[in-house]
C-alpha cells in the first residue's frame, strides 16, 4: 500500500469511528457539526450548551427582537443539513482534560472526546455592582432570553431608558428607544459613540445622529451608581459628573467577556481575550505549541492574521463564526496538506438611525482616516483607514456598494490613500483617525487586535531529566 492510500484509510477510519465534541451550541457550534457531517464524518458527535435553547441568531436581538417584530423564541437558526449529533443543552461545561481526553460537565459527567472544538463565545459584562445589578428594571443584552425580557420592559412603555455605553449594540439599542418615540439617555464614558471601533472622527458623525434624532447622549462621564426604590426597581442614576436622571430602564452595554474560565488547568493559551490557535483553528497551548486534538472557532478564538502583522485578532462577527468553523470542522478531520487556513478579512454591518453603517477589515488598525466618497453631511460616504502608507480598512454609511472594491484593496496591501476610482473627493486630505490611547474608558470594538501581551504568558519550563 502506498503512503497516500494508507494516510488516506486513517483518514476514513478516523472519520467513521472518531468521538468528536463541540463545546457552544451557538452558531458557530452548530455551523461546525454541519461541516464535520458534509465532510464525511459518520462518528459519534456531541454537541454541549449552557443554554437550554438550541442555536439561534443573535443579530435580530437588539434589533427585530426588541422592536417586537419577532419574538425571541423565533430567532432559531435554520439547519442547513441534518446533524445527528448528541445535544447536551442547558449543562455548561466545567473543564477540560486533555490528559485524558475528557470535557467535564457541571452535572459531574465526563464525556470522552478524540477531538474537542471550542466555541464557547461570550456573555455580556454584567453591571460591577451586584445589589445594584439585581435592582428590578437593570438589563443586559446577549441571550435569547435577554432580549425577551428587556422587549418587554420596553414595551410597557417606561419613563425613560438608561443605556450605558455606546458601542455597536448600545446605539442600536438606543436607535430603537427613539423609533418607539420613548425617552432615552446614553452614557460613554469615551468621548464619542463607536469611538474604540472606528475612531473619533467617525464617533463625532455618530454622536451628531444620535443627538439628531433626540438621544440625550452624555460623552466623557460615567454612571457612579444605580438608585432604586422600596420595591427594589430602580428609578435614578447618579453620574460621575455629579448629575442625576430619572429611568425606570437601565442597559448595561459594557461589552463581552469571553468564556474561557471553564478552561483554566487545561493547559491551553487561554486568558481575557479568548483561546490562542493558529490561522486553522487548532489551538496553542501555554507554551505556544499547537495541539492536535483542541480546535476553536468563533467569538473565543484568538487567532494571528497575515494581513494585520501576524497579530492575534479576535473578532465578534456574524461571517467569522461562520467561516471559522467550517475551517476548523473541516481540519479536524482531515490530515496535511488538506488543512486550510481561516483568513477571512473582518467585516460587519449595523443599522442605527436610519444608517447603515459597514465596515471592512480593521479599522482600529490604521492611525490615519479620509473620506473618499459621498457627503458626511447627508450621512451617505465612504471612509478609508491607512496605517504607513498602506490601506488597513475602510468603513460606509449608506454607500456599501464600495466595500467590495476596498476590501480588495486591502487584501492586496493596496496603498493608502487609495487610488481611483475610489475618490470623488480629489481635495480631500488624511487626517489622524482619533482612535483611543490605550487603556483609555471606551466600548470595546468587535475586532480587537490582542498582540503579543508578556503579562498573559504563563509557560512552564521543565527541567530535563
Amino acid at each position: 500500500m502506498t503512503v497516500p492510500a494508507m494516510v488516506a484509510e486513517v483518514v476514513r477510519k478516523f472519520r467513521a469511528n472518531a468521538r468528536l465534541v463541540i463545546v457552544g451550541a451557538s452558531l458557530a457550534g452548530l455551523r461546525a457539526a454541519e461541516t464535520l457531517r458534509e465532510e464525511g464524518f459518520t462518528g459519534p458527535l456531541t454537541i454541549i450548551g449552557d443554554e437550554p435553547h438550541e442555536p439561534y441568531d443573535r443579530p435580530p436581538l437588539s434589533k427585530q427582537v426588541l422592536k417586537g417584530w419577532v419574538p425571541a423564541d423565533h430567532t432559531k437558526l435554520p439547519r442547513l443539513r441534518e446533524v445527528d449529533a448528541q445535544w447536551r443543552l442547558g449543562v455548561p461545561a466545567t473543564g477540560l482534560d486533555r490528559a485524558t481526553k475528557q470535557v467535564r460537565l457541571e452535572d459531574g459527567e465526563q464525556v470522552p472526546y478524540d477531538r474537542v472544538l471550542i466555541a464557547t463565545g461570550t456573555r455580556a459584562r454584567q453591571w460591577p455592582n451586584p445589589a445594584e445589578a439585581a435592582l428590578e428594571g437593570v438589563y443586559t443584552l446577549r441571550s435569547r432570553d435577554d432580549a425577551a425580557r428587556l422587549q418587554q420592559a420596553v414595551a410597557a412603555g417606561p419613563s425613560r431608558v438608561l443605556i450605558i455605553g455606546a458601542g455597536f449594540i448600545g446605539s442600536e439599542m438606543a436607535s430603537v428607544c427613539r423609533e418607539l418615540d420613548l425617552p432615552v439617555t446614553v452614557a460613554e464614558r469615551g468621548s464619542a459613540p463607536l469611538v474604540g471601533a472606528l475612531g473619533g472622527v467617525i464617533g463625532e458623525i455618530a454622536a451628531e445622529m444620535q443627538r439628531d434624532h433626540g438621544v440625550d447622549l452624555r460623552c466623557g462621564v460615567g454612571v457612579a451608581s444605580l438608585e432604586g426604590d422600596a420595591d427594589g426597581h430602580v428609578r435614578r442614576a447618579r453620574f460621575s459628573d455629579g448629575t442625576t436622571i430619572e429611568a425606570d430602564v437601565v442597559v448595561a452595554s459594557l461589552g463581552s467577556i469571553r468564556n474561557v474560565e471553564w478552561l483554566e488547568g487545561s493547559g491551553l493559551a487561554s486568558g481575557f481575550w479568548g483561546v490562542g490557535c493558529d490561522a486553522g483553528g487548532r489551538a496553542f497551548d501555554i507554551n505556544g505549541v499547537v495541539t492536535d486534538s483542541v480546535y476553536v472557532a468563533g467569538d473565543v478564538a484568538r487567532a494571528p492574521h497575515v494581513l494585520y502583522e501576524y497579530q492575534f485578532l479576535a473578532m465578534e462577527h456574524w461571517d467569522n463564526a461562520v467561516l471559522g468553523a467550517q475551517v476548523a470542522a473541516h481540519n479536524m478531520v482531515n490530515h496535511e496538506p488538506h488543512y486550510r487556513p481561516h483568513l477571512l478579512l473582518p467585516g460587519f454591518w449595523s443599522g442605527q438611525f436610519g444608517v447603515n453603517i459597514k465596515s471592512v477589515g480593521v479599522p482600529s488598525f490604521g492611525d490615519e482616516i479620509v473620506v473618499t466618497q459621498g457627503s458626511v453631511e447627508e450621512r451617505r460616504f465612504a471612509a478609508a483607514y491607512g496605517r504607513r502608507g498602506r490601506i488597513v480598512a475602510a468603513v460606509t454609511f449608506n454607500h456599501g456598494r464600495w466595500l467590495e472594491y476596498y476590501g480588495r484593496l486591502i487584501e492586496e496591501s493596496g496603498p493608502f490613500p487609495p487610488p481611483p476610482p475610489g475618490w470623488d473627493r480629489p481635495d480631500t486630505k488624511p487626517i489622524p483617525a482619533q482612535f483611543p490611547e490605550l487603556g483609555a474608558p471606551t466600548a470595546m470594538p468587535e475586532v480587537v487586535l490582542t498582540g503579543h501581551d508578556p503579562s498573559e504568558r504563563k509557560a512552564q519550563f521543565r527541567p530535563r531529566r
